[in-house]
C-alpha cells in the first residue's frame, strides 16, 4: 500500500472488496457491482483558504497525501461519501456513544468497556472466592460488560444518532438512522440485546472472521428505537441536539474464550483489575474494536472493547 500520484491529475482508484474478490474468484459468470462507495477520509475541507486568490484557495487539499485504496473492510472508509437531494441542509447527524445516560452505559476508568468472558471472571463470590472482577462491594463495576449474564446485569452499549447542535430542532426525514451495521470479531463475541437474552445471526462473516450485523428499527426491535420527546427530556445524551434513533446492545463473549487460553496466549496480554476482595488481580485480556455504522448518513464509530479472563 502506497499514496497516489497527486502531482496532476484527480485519480479515482477503484478497488473490489474482500467479498468482491471472492465472488469474482468463483468465475461463474455471474459475478455483477451491483453497490459501490466513496471515501476520502484523509482529506481535511477545514484547510480550504477563501482569503487566497482563487487558483490557492484549495490547492492544500489537492496536495494532501491520499493513500491507494485497499480492500480491508475494517481498514477503509470509516467516513463514506453521500449524496443529499435538499442542498439547504446546514447540520448533518453523527453517531455518538452515550456514557451518561445512567451508570449502566457509562465506560470503564480507563475509557473502554471490558468484556467480562466467563462466570468465574465475572462473579466466583458464591464459591467463597474474592478473585472475580464483576462486582465491588456486590455493584456491578463501571464499564464491566458480563458476556455470558442474560439476567439484565452489567454495562450495555448505548449509541444515539442525532444532530449535535442546539441551532437545529429536528432532523431532515431523509438524514435519519433506520438501519446500524455492526461489525465484531467474531473469533471473540457476538452481539445481543443489552439484556442478554435476545441472540443475532451475523449477516457475513468475512475472510478476516469480521462478522457483520445489520440491525434495522422496527416497532418491537429490542436493539434499535425512536427515544420518546419525555425519554429525551429525562435522560441525558452527548447530543446537544435532535436525537432520532438510539441503539442498544451487549457482547456475549464467544465459546472459545469461555472454554479456552488460545486467543489470549496469541493475541491477546495481561491487565491488573481491583477484584471484589479489594486486592490486584491479573487478568489475561485481549484488545480490540467494535464498529457501528449508520446505513442513512455512512457516519461510522469505533468502541475500543477489552475481552477479560481470570
Amino acid at each position: 500500500m502506497g499514496f497516489q500520484d497527486n502531482s496532476g491529475d484527480i485519480i479515482l482508484d477503484v478497488v473490489l472488496t474482500d467479498e468482491g474478490r471472492r465472488r469474482l474468484a468463483k468465475g461463474d459468470g455471474n459475478f455483477s457491482v451491483v453497490k459501490f462507495a466513496l471515501g476520502d477520509d484523509e482529506i481535511n475541507y477545514s484547510l480550504y483558504n477563501a482569503t487566497a486568490s482563487s487558483a490557492l484557495q484549495d490547492l492544500s487539499i489537492l496536495q494532501t497525501p491520499v493513500l491507494e485504496a485497499f480492500t480491508n473492510n475494517m481498514s477503509s472508509m470509516k467516513s463514506r461519501l453521500l449524496s443529499l437531494a435538499n442542498q439547504n441542509l446546514l447540520y448533518l447527524p453523527i453517531l455518538k456513544l452515550n456514557t451518561v445516560a445512567n451508570t449502566s452505559v457509562a465506560t470503564h476508568t480507563q475509557g473502554n468497556f471490558v468484556v467480562l468472558v466467563d462466570q468465574n471472571t465475572t462473579d466466583n463470590n458464591p464459591q467463597g472466592l474474592t478473585s472475580s472482577i464483576g462486582y465491588n462491594s456486590s455493584l456491578p463495576v463501571q464499564g464491566m460488560i458480563f458476556g455470558v449474564s442474560t439476567d439484565d446485569q452489567g454495562s450495555y452499549i448505548k449509541i444515539d444518532a442525532g444532530i449535535d447542535s442546539t441551532n437545529v430542532s429536528e432532523i431532515d426525514e431523509s438524514l435519519i438512522e433506520t438501519e446500524f451495521q455492526i461489525e465484531i470479531d467474531n473469533r471473540l463475541g457476538n452481539i445481543v440485546d443489552k439484556t442478554g437474552k435476545t441472540f443475532l445471526t451475523p449477516t457475513a462473516v468475512d475472510d478476516d472472521n469480521i462478522a457483520t450485523y445489520i440491525i434495522t428499527k422496527t416497532a418491537t426491535s429490542p436493539f434499535v428505537y425512536t427515544p420518546s420527546q419525555e425519554a429525551l427530556e429525562a435522560a441525558s445524551s452527548g447530543i446537544n441536539g435532535p436525537i432520532a434513533s438510539t441503539i442498544e446492545f451487549k457482547i456475549r463473549s464467544s465459546q472459545d474464550l469461555r472454554v479456552s487460553n488460545f486467543l489470549f496466549t496469541r493475541i491477546g496480554g495481561t491487565t491488573t483489575y481491583t477484584n471484589a476482595g479489594g486486592n490486584n488481580q491479573d487478568v489475561k485480556t485481549i484488545d480490540s474494536i467494535v464498529r457501528v455504522t449508520g446505513l442513512t448518513t455512512g457516519y461510522a464509530l469505533d468502541i475500543p472493547v477489552r475481552f477479560a479472563k481470570l
